[in-house]
């Protein structure tokens, strides 16, 4: 049975009163999926079975529940309602539910990564018919204002932006409501693996793009990425398309550490001691990194690369951060570092739908655990303790007999 569970406090079990939906409702039905579990309340209306869908929606820090939610409904003409096939959970899902990103309100269901059909097209959507197959971006982007005629889709204008599982209900559900989905969605080729696309939702052009792109990786450099989870690991698979000499992988996860071996790192580092800047320095001659790649999110990491920084460098910011960290402008000052953070903005999605499709680029590798969506709840449990279950991407299913 789905329980709501803190994310620090794995053995805190609030069961939740969850159950099969019934065949029908009418207009005496009750919801009985309540925050403290158990109770039951009237709906104020009497909506059909066929009117609600399953969704993992966010309770409050440390707080998630598999619960009953509204299908989403057409709401603009450039809308488009999705049937997830298949999702997954980021590491950014971790940060809302520890409090780290205070623009999701609770109730707000999770996610924006996924594949699936669509259902329903709004009036204005050209480019998509009801039937095709599709990967949703999790950048949503209107096309038309300054910002996204720019390529900086994540500060669309016009609502757009990082918004799914943010400021509008995600992908984590049976369904999806895409705004601007001419713009927001990919055609999925037929016999493509649709799995293996659910990775270029965002790790893999957020990496490639905050981290390698703003790094400016180039052939020769030597690189350190901090934190070897899902988005380090597509910076390591991402880094390789420039050359560099070197790329060290740091990570207190020894797992981590054998699977970025075996995706191209050429020397691993653990962080554990806490002297894997002493490492680094060591190996390159005290000289310090070219680009060093934060992704992580916590001010650890984030010290690291500056201290590992060499002059001339660039420190490239991935990690979503809830806390603040300290800039070691002293001695920065003279070194002429360049330091980069934003949010992806996946202009790059194409090239890599490309790359993927060809079998240049096999994301799939990152997948450990599968789940349906009856069992996200354990999926979540999975990948927050990703160390002792050895997980990097989970995929979540969501089959018509799912629930």
């Amino acid at each position: 049975m789905p329980v709501t569970r803190s994310v620090d406090s794995p053995a805190e079990t609030k069961p939740l009163f969850l159950q099969r939906l019934p065949g029908k409702f009418d207009a005496e039905a009750l919801r009985v999926w309540e925050d403290e579990g158990g109770a039951q309340r009237p709906l104020k209306k009497g909506p059909t079975a066929e009117s609600l869908m399953q969704a993992l929606t966010y309770l409050g820090p440390g707080r998630r529940a598999l619960e009953a939610n509204p299908k989403p409904r057409i709401q603009a003409a450039t809308d488009a309602i999705v049937r997830i096939t298949a999702t997954t959970i980021c590491g950014t899902d971790l940060h809302i539910l520890k409090g780290d990103v205070p623009t999701v309100n609770p109730g707000r269901i999770l996610g924006h990564e996924g594949v699936g059909i669509i259902e329903e097209v709004g009036t204005s959507v050209s480019n998509f018919q009801v039937g095709a197959h599709v990967l949703i971006s999790c950048i949503t982007s209107c096309g038309r204002c300054t910002n996204c005629k720019r390529g900086m889709y994540s500060h669309c204008e016009n609502g757009g932006g990082w918004i799914l599982g943010n400021l509008i209900d995600g992908t984590q559900a049976e369904y999806v409501r895409i705004p601007y989905a001419d713009n927001s969605l990919y055609p999925i080729p037929a016999g493509a693996d649709e799995e293996a696309l659910v990775m270029l939702s965002d790790i893999l052009p957020t990496g490639f793009e905050c981290g390698v792109l703003n790094g400016k990786v180039k052939p020769g450099d030597t690189v350190a990425i901090v934190g070897a989870g899902p988005i380090g690991l597509a910076a390591l698979l991402t880094a390789q398309f420039y050359a560099p000499a070197e790329i060290i992988m740091i990570d207190g996860d020894k797992n981590r550490l054998e699977v970025s071996t075996r995706f191209g790192a050429t020397k691993v580092i653990s962080s554990i001691d806490g002297k894997a800047a002493e490492e680094v320095m060591a190996l390159t001659g005290n000289k310090g990194v070219d680009v060093a790649i934060e992704a992580v999110g916590v001010p650890g990491s984030f010290d690291t690369c500056q201290r590992i920084v060499a002059a001339g460098g660039h420190i490239a910011n991935i990690g979503v951060h809830g806390k603040p960290v300290q800039l070691y402008l002293d001695k920065l000052w003279s070194q002429n570092i360049t330091l980069t953070t934003g949010l992806v903005d996946t202009a790059t999605t194409p090239m890599f739908l490309k790359t993927v499709i060809s079998g240049k680029l096999q994301p799939e590798q990152l997948i450990t655990h599968r789940f349906t969506l009856k069992d996200v709840m354990k999926a979540y449990d999975t990948f927050a303790d990703a160390t002792n279950q050895r997980a990097i991407k989970v995929i979540i299913t969501n089959a018509p007999d799912t629930m």
